[in-house]
C-alpha cells in the first residue's frame, strides 16, 4: 500500500515532525456538493483545520497514486463537475491505483488511506450506513465495516438522514464501534441536530476524546466514531426532512435508482425540496467537524 502512496511535502514534514493532522475526504468534492459549492467547502475545511492548528490532509487517487494532500489542480479536476471521477470504496481502490484511474475517496477508502499514511484522525460529513429497506436490499455501507476494523477515529455529524438511523447504530454497536457523542447525549441525523437515538457514551472536550481513542487503540480495536451535531444556526428540523426523505425515496423507487447513484440523487432531491437549507447544513457541519477534528488530532499529538 505505501507503495501506492505519494504524501505532499506538507503532509509528509507535519507527520515527520509529530504535527497533528486531520484526513478528509474527496467524494464531498466530487459527488456530495454541486459546482462550485463543493470546490469551496472543501477549501473551507482544509482552513477550518489550520485555524484550529493542524494540518489537513485531503485525500483522493489521481492518475494511479493516493494522494495524501492534493495540489489546487488536483482539487480542481476533482470538482470539475464534467470530469469523469470514479467513487471509491473499500474494494475500489486496489483496481483504481493498476488501471491509472483517478477517483474520490469515500469514508471507508479514506480511513484505509489514513491509517496507510499513519494519520489518526478523519473528519467528514455524514458516514453511510444501513439504507432503508435493507431487508430486501441488503443494501449497508461499507462504511460500518471499515470503522470497526481501521484504527482511525472518524468525526461526523452522524450517518446521513436517509439511512436507517436506528438500524445503523444497531449494527455499529453489533460491530464493536464506540459512539460517542460530541456534547451530546444522542445521535445525531446529519442536517438535524437530534435524531432521538440515546446514546451510551457522551464525551465533552477533544481531550476526552483523544483519552478514550488512546486506550480503545492501546487494547488493539479499531476505528471509533464521535459524533458531532450540525451547528444550531443551520440545523434542520427533523419531521421536515422525513417528508422530503420520503418523497424522494419514493422517486427513486419508480425511477429505478439503485447503488452507489442513490445517496447523491436523494440529497439532491433534498436539496431541492429545502430550496437549498439543506445544503447550508451540509457545508455547516462539513467545515464544523473539520474543525473538531483539528481539536481532537491536536489533544492525541500531546502524548501522555
Amino acid at each position: 500500500m505505501r507503495n501506492a502512496l505519494t504524501l505532499s511535502p506538507e503532509i509528509r514534514a507535519a507527520l515527520a515532525d509529530g504535527m497533528p493532522v486531520v484526513a478528509l475526504e474527496s467524494t464531498v468534492i466530487a459527488h456530495g456538493l454541486p459546482h462550485p459549492d463543493n470546490l469551496e467547502t472543501s477549501q473551507a475545511m482544509e482552513q477550518a483545520v489550520r485555524d484550529a492548528g493542524a494540518v489537513p490532509a485531503t485525500i483522493a487517487v489521481v492518475d494511479g497514486r493516493i494522494r495524501v494532500g492534493l495540489s489546487e489542480e488536483d482539487r480542481a479536476h476533482l470538482a470539475d463537475p464534467d470530469a469523469d471521477i470514479a467513487k471509491l470504496s473499500r474494494r475500489d481502490i486496489a483496481a483504481c491505483v493498476v488501471v491509472g484511474g483517478t477517483g474520490a475517496t469515500t469514508v471507508s477508502a479514506t480511513m484505509i488511506c489514513a491509517q496507510a499514511a499513519g494519520i489518526e484522525v478523519f473528519a467528514t460529513g455524514g458516514i453511510g450506513g444501513v439504507h432503508r429497506g435493507a431487508v430486501e436490499t441488503m443494501d449497508i455501507s461499507a462504511d460500518l465495516l471499515e470503522l470497526s476494523r481501521t484504527p482511525v477515529l472518524t468525526i461526523a455529524s452522524g450517518a446521513k438522514s436517509i439511512l436507517d438511523l436506528p438500524k445503523t447504530l444497531e449494527y455499529l454497536e453489533t460491530q464493536g464501534v464506540p459512539v460517542l457523542g460530541y456534547q451530546t447525549d444522542t445521535l445525531p441525523a446529519f442536517h438535524s441536530r437530534d435524531s432521538d437515538l440515546p446514546l451510551d457514551h457522551r464525551v465533552d472536550t477533544p481531550e476526552q476524546a483523544a483519552r478514550i481513542a488512546r486506550l480503545h487503540w492501546s487494547l488493539g480495536l479499531g476505528g471509533l466514531l464521535v459524533c458531532n451535531p450540525v451547528p444550531e444556526d443551520a440545523a434542520l428540523a427533523l419531521g421536515e426532512v422525513e417528508t422530503w426523505i420520503d418523497a424522494a425515496l419514493a422517486e427513486a423507487g419508480q425511477a429505478g435508482i439503485a447503488g452507489k447513484t442513490v445517496t447523491p440523487f436523494l440529497l439532491s432531491r433534498i436539496a431541492k425540496s429545502s430550496g437549498g437549507r439543506s445544503l447550508t447544513a451540509n457545508r455547516a457541519l462539513l467545515i464544523d467537524n473539520a474543525r473538531v477534528g483539528a481539536e481532537i488530532a491536536i489533544a492525541l499529538s500531546q502524548r501522555e
